[in-house]
């Protein structure tokens, strides 16, 4: 009875907790509403290339800059992964489109035309970030079999090509953004929030009459004559004394994707940083060479097992052949045991990482829209397995028979 009656307790107390919990989002995920004419803060990250791994500040161009420069907080993994994150000029308000926005005009010196051809040359891409959601380009694909649209992470700063006739290779630049950012409206509130943002850029030489200033309106793409920039038919070349003019679309479209799905699209994003053939090629080599060992020993083994049982005398079984010529090196210590202690706890500490990483990215703690969770996670947790390192070591070592630890 006594039993049953503090089991109850508990049960009540339990009951009477639950009115006043709780509920919480993970860092970094929870989602933000947005009304109608609100101001987007877009922001741009760094130019990042699959060809020299090495990453760039975005201002390390003579891109259009803000009044003021302002670096956003980063964690560590950020950090770790060359991020820098910071204000963007472009102007964004909630569900207002816009149409050639002009954002700045820039004059190319040598210096400046010569570092724009290099990060063209090293295909570098420019990367932007909108309410937590990195800028990708959507890419249509025909192959059946496959999905219709696939993303990539950025866009490129340009492009190479040549003239229709000439053979002379030349630099052109995106200085035209088509920007689309994505939302679902709550249809009671009338709220919003963002579930995707897209560019598609372009390289093209505007002009203008007379001369320039802040209220002049281009020729080649004037909202108010309809002309809008649908193609790279005359694109803007990169060379000394060039003048470029950078200019911007945005146009709000409604999607049916709610906000805790707006992340599955990039499930299908086209990440080039992924070789897989060379992954499937290494795995195939391991697995065939993995496999001609072990048919040797099995066979070798099976040999030896054989003429064991063969024996008809008790002298013959005594006759060390075979597996039994070994048997004497299985306990033995080792030379360099010490080494081998050290790589037996770095792999405990490997094995522990890894593992407990993958458990908190099944429970949904290491959720993608946490920028640098990942690596923040995996440096942290290589700290603390640093315990099971060190026992596993000094457990192998006194195995030994060492003598240093006493």
């Amino acid at each position: 009875m006594a039993m049953e009656a503090s089991g109850s307790a508990i049960v009540l107390i339990l009951l009477l907790c639950v009115h006043v919990a709780h509920s919480f989002y993970l860092p970094g995920v929870a989602p933000q509403d947005f009304e109608k004419g609100d101001e987007l803060k877009v922001k741009v990250n760094k130019l990042s290339s699959i060809k020299t791994q090495l990453p760039y500040s975005y201002y390390s161009l003579p891109f259009c800059q803000p009044k003021k420069i302002v670096d956003s907080t980063e964690n560590l993994g950020e950090v770790l992964r060359g991020d820098r994150i910071e204000n963007a000029p472009y102007s964004f308000k909630m569900r207002e489109a816009q149409m050639c926005n002009v954002l700045c005009r820039v004059t190319l010196d040598a210096k400046t035309a010569k570092a724009f051809k290099e990060k063209i040359d090293d295909e570098y891409r420019v990367n932007m970030i909108l309410d937590n959601l990195p800028l990708v380009v959507p890419i249509e694909r025909g192959d059946p079999g496959s999905p219709a649209v696939v993303y990539q992470l950025g866009y490129h700063v340009g492009l190479k090509g040549q003239y229709e006739g000439s053979k002379e290779q030349k630099f052109f630049m995106h200085n035209h953004l088509a920007f689309t950012v994505r939302y679902h409206r709550d249809v009671q509130t009338d709220s919003a929030r963002i579930v995707g943002f897209e560019v598609k850029p372009y390289s093209v030489k505007h002009e203008y009459d007379g001369k320039w200033s802040e209220k002049t309106r281009l020729t080649t793409c004037d909202p108010h004559t309809k002309r809008l920039v649908v193609s790279s038919s005359t694109p803007q070349e990169v060379e000394p004394k060039k003048e470029i003019i950078f200019t911007y679309d945005v146009d709000f479209q409604e999607s049916e994707v709610k906000w805790a799905s707006r992340w599955d699209a990039y499930l299908l994003m086209n990440d080039n940083q992924i070789h897989w053939f060379s992954i499937v090629n290494s795995l195939m080599i391991v697995l065939f060479l993995s496999g001609m060992v072990a048919m040797i020993m099995l066979r070798t083994l099976y040999r030896d097992i054989s003429r064991y049982n063969e024996l008809e005398t008790q002298e013959e079984a005594q006759e060390e052949t075979g597996w039994k010529l070994v048997h004497g090196d299985v306990f033995r210590i080792p030379t360099n045991s010490d080494l081998l202690c050290v790589y037996v706890g770095t792999g405990v500490q490997c094995l522990g990482m890894v593992f407990v990483t993958m458990i908190f990215a099944m429970l949904g703690f290491l959720s993608p829209s946490n920028r640098g969770g990942l690596m923040t996670a995996m440096l942290l947790l290589w700290v603390f397995m640093g315990l099971f390192a060190g026992y596993a070591s000094s457990r192998l070592y006194k195995m030994f028979k060492g003598t240093e630890w006493k």
